[in-house]
């Protein structure tokens, strides 16, 4: 990917970082949920976004069907007012265990030092 293309998944990713907050939806919890990374086409043509969430991935497969839903339409409106892009990309939520993966390494790499530590 070029600079550019970098730069714009980055702010995009921001923005619907800050959309998913702000959403009223009592499927979609806010605190949980967040934005991993966003992958834009070189023609802004589309974007994958991909969610994950603090309680598991099947929190975030029930919070991306919402967003993928009746969200998507809104998301997608008020990116293209937040952001000057010349064409607003559609969106795809697709989710994501990153965060929950590093919960589990953090608490193994705790284990670890504990056992290093009784030795």
């Amino acid at each position: 990917m070029s600079y550019k293309s970098d730069r714009t998944a980055e702010d995009i990713k921001r923005e619907i970082t800050a959309l998913v907050r702000e959403l009223k939806d009592p499927r979609v919890d806010p605190v949980t949920l967040t934005v991993v990374r966003a992958e834009v086409a070189h023609d802004l043509s589309y974007c994958k976004a991909y969610v994950s969430s603090l309680n598991g991935i099947e929190e975030a497969k029930a919070a991306c069907k919402v967003l993928n839903g009746g969200a998507k339409g809104y998301i997608r409106k008020e990116l293209g007012a937040r952001i000057a892009i010349r064409k607003t990309p559609d969106l795809r939520f697709i989710p994501d265990d990153s965060i929950e993966k590093g919960i589990e390494m953090f608490k193994k790499l705790e284990m670890s030092e504990k056992r290093n530590e009784a030795e």
